[in-house]
């Protein structure tokens, strides 16, 4: 098994490309003959295209690569595998090269402990890959796989010798710990990096799709004051924290498969791409005002212009399904320690999980079972129930204030009116009185467990992580100072309340036909982190590769707490990495490096690093029982985390694991 970093792919450009001697010395494969096992050569870009797949992981979008196999025990003969019918070296090799004379492969396990590690393996394991967007052809092999610079410098000359398009070959180094054995490659073997491909790329494709809408241009700083709707097609010069629900973006800045819009796009399941110069592009800017049919594709979009017919059809052949909220639990009125919200032994886990969500809502049940996970750190906490909130939105006559506006046609009808009245509603949640025997609950269980600490109340509701409606980040949380309960933490109690009522959020609600009313917000209540040395989220799984092949962590991680990663400041890159941690050396492949440290530093130290690792490894088994493989799930399975690394500043910081949830669009 074996990733391979890619950009975009125009099949196109290869596969019309036909066999003749004017691309190459000659041809292997005859033009339109169905494509072999293998080949000894690529003689032109036919004999590539008929060879090549999709990667296994697209985590720079896109691309065509052909598997290569130099077996050492047979004369140091090459391999091109049809990299279509064997998706791995391993299904090629066991089925190709072991049968007499030659020795057996044997196990698969056996297979990828030996080939990718040992000195003296039988194998040595790459690819041929092409780039579209700096048109570099280029070997590689697995990041994972410590071949030495000799063995590379063999697979290398074997495969220029029989690469006879004409075209330079370079080798890219598709980790660090690759890229230090490169370092020692002999002059004459060039080298192109993931920076230098990355740089090159003009294409990202986040959330594939296709839509139909109004094309609009927007700069992402004139969100805040110009309405985009769910039929708009949005292009935007950066990458914004938040937007409304939209029929699709496309952002001149790439974005991380972890940026909020990004999350937000799986959640809505409508098309993301980035596009480099998408603001001036010619073919953008013909069609601005206009209704557009948008395709985006794996390795290229496509967008035309379409009628107003074709917008009216395809939104009613596209409308969401209804999503019914579950029931609130108002019979629970205890201040409960996180240890006790889900309740597991009896039910299983996923129903535990939703039975405590309907009291508790969906982070604290979250967070309970991370506090009884083995191997996982997290902070003491407790949940406030929903009981509180309902309490309060009762007793304040917000409820029938809520149901006058759903019944007036104006708000209904012009989003500048409901974006003005729930701001109006927000702020008289946070100037409304809270009942005074809560306080009095809530007063003695800080004096008791919380003494002289600042809080954080995080939002937890039962309206977020649902299939069809996982709401990542619809609500906010704030920060509250015991020590000045009236002006500073209450008011941090009820600015988070408020937030159920966020425009953003009201109108996702809207779109997936949701009882407003019917929403509940628990609290989830942990000591503030006020030292961090850094913060990120992950996925438990490799959500480039959902064919789960080519297992790894994905994680973004940025310096300190100020530049959050899911809400990042605009300019603000990250630390973007997969990490094999399965692997034998558990290499790092860096996607992006933070701005915000010295060059060539990472956010994390190796240690760290191992740690984050070894807790999502412990989460991504935890919660199998209720999403993954235990649960019967036969699809792709990854939890999706936030953490961070607390401390002072001269060390040492220590992990958090602050939420765990099915990763959006890909786990339910």
């Amino acid at each position: 098994m074996f990733r391979y970093m890619s950009v975009v792919w125009l099949l196109g450009a290869l596969a019309g490309s036909a066999c003749s001697e004017s691309t190459a010395i000659r041809c292997e494969i005859p033009a339109g003959a169905p494509a072999p096992d293998f080949a000894h050569r690529i003689g032109c870009e036919g004999d590539f295209a008929a060879l090549a797949s999709d990667p296994l992981d697209a985590s720079i979008s896109g691309a065509r690569s052909v598997k290569v196999v130099l077996d050492r025990r047979d004369g140091d003969a090459l391999y091109f595998q049809n990299s279509v019918k064997y998706k791995i070296h391993y299904a090629f090799a066991s089925d190709q090269l072991s049968h007499a004379p030659l020795p057996p492969v044997g196990e698969l396990v056996d297979f990828n402990r030996v080939q990718y590690s040992s000195n003296d393996r039988r194998f040595v394991l790459g690819a041929l890959t092409y780039y579209d967007g700096p048109k570099i052809w280029a070997l590689e092999i697995a990041p994972y796989d410590t071949a030495t610079a000799a063995m590379i410098t063999l697979l290398y000359d074997a495969v220029r010798k029989a690469f006879a398009l004409g075209a330079p070959l370079t080798f890219h180094p598709t980790s660090q710990g690759v890229q230090i054995e490169a370092a020692k490659l002999p002059a004459r073997i060039p080298i192109k990096t993931t920076d230098d491909i990355f740089a090159a790329t003009d294409y990202q494709p986040l959330n594939t799709g296709e839509t139909v809408g109004l094309l609009r241009f927007v700069p992402a700083a004139d969100l805040a004051s110009v309405y985009v709707g769910i039929r708009d097609v949005v292009v935007l010069d950066m990458v914004p924290n938040d937007i409304s629900a939209t029929a699709g973006i496309i952002s001149e800045e790439f974005q991380t498969p972890l940026s909020h819009i990004n999350v937000l796009a799986r959640n809505r399941g409508t098309p993301n791409m980035g596009l480099r110069m998408a603001m001036s592009n010619p073919a953008l800017r013909a069609l601005e005002g206009k209704w557009v049919d948008l395709v985006v594709g794996p390795f290229e979009y496509t967008i035309r212009e379409a009628t107003t017919d074709e917008a009216d059809q395809f939104w009613e052949a596209h409308k969401p399904t209804p999503v019914t909220l579950p029931e609130l639990d108002k019979s629970v009125t205890d201040l409960r320690d996180v240890h006790g919200v889900v309740v597991e032994g009896a039910v299983p886990l996923r129903t535990a999980i939703e039975t405590a969500i309907r009291a508790f809502g969906a982070k604290t049940a979250g967070y309970s079972v991370l506090s009884n996970t083995d191997g996982v750190p997290s902070r003491p906490a407790f949940g406030i129930p929903v009981y509180y909130y309902v309490q309060f939105m009762e007793q304040n006559g917000f409820y029938d204030r809520v149901n006058t506006l759903l019944a007036d046609p104006e708000f209904l009808g012009k989003p500048e009116v409901r974006d003005a009245a729930l701001a109006k509603l927000r702020a008289d949640i946070a100037q409304a009185p809270i009942d005074a025997g809560f306080q009095a609950l809530l007063r003695a269980k800080l004096d008791a467990d919380f003494p002289g600490l600042t809080l954080r109340f995080r939002s937890s509701t039962n309206a977020e992580d649902l299939d069809g409606f996982p709401c990542a980040g619809c609500y906010d949380s704030h920060t509250g100072d015991p020590a000045n309960w009236d002006e500073d933490l209450l008011l941090a109690i009820r600015q988070t309340w408020a937030t159920v009522w966020n425009f953003r959020t009201f109108e996702e609600r809207s779109i997936h036909s949701i009882d407003h009313t019917g929403v509940g917000m628990a609290l989830l209540v942990h000591q503030n982190f006020s030292t961090e040395t850094a913060n990120g989220v992950a996925v438990t799984a490799n959500p480039f590769d959902p064919s789960g092949l080519e297992p790894a962590f994905y994680v973004n991680v940025q310096y300190g707490g100020t530049a959050e990663v899911v809400h990042p400041p605009a300019g603000a890159i990250s630390d973007e990495f997969l990490y094999d941690y399965t692997y034998v050396g558990q290499p790092l492949v860096y996607l992006s490096h933070s701005n915000l440290i010295p060059k060539g530093m990472t956010v994390l130290s190796l240690e760290q690093t191992l740690e984050l690792g070894m807790a999502l490894a412990a989460i991504h088994k935890r919660f199998s029982p209720a999403y993954g493989p235990e649960s019967g799930n036969t699809g792709f399975y990854g939890m999706d985390i936030e953490f961070k690394f607390d401390g002072p500043p001269e060390g040492p910081a220590t992990l958090y694991v602050k939420q765990a949830r099915p990763y959006p669009g890909m786990s339910q």
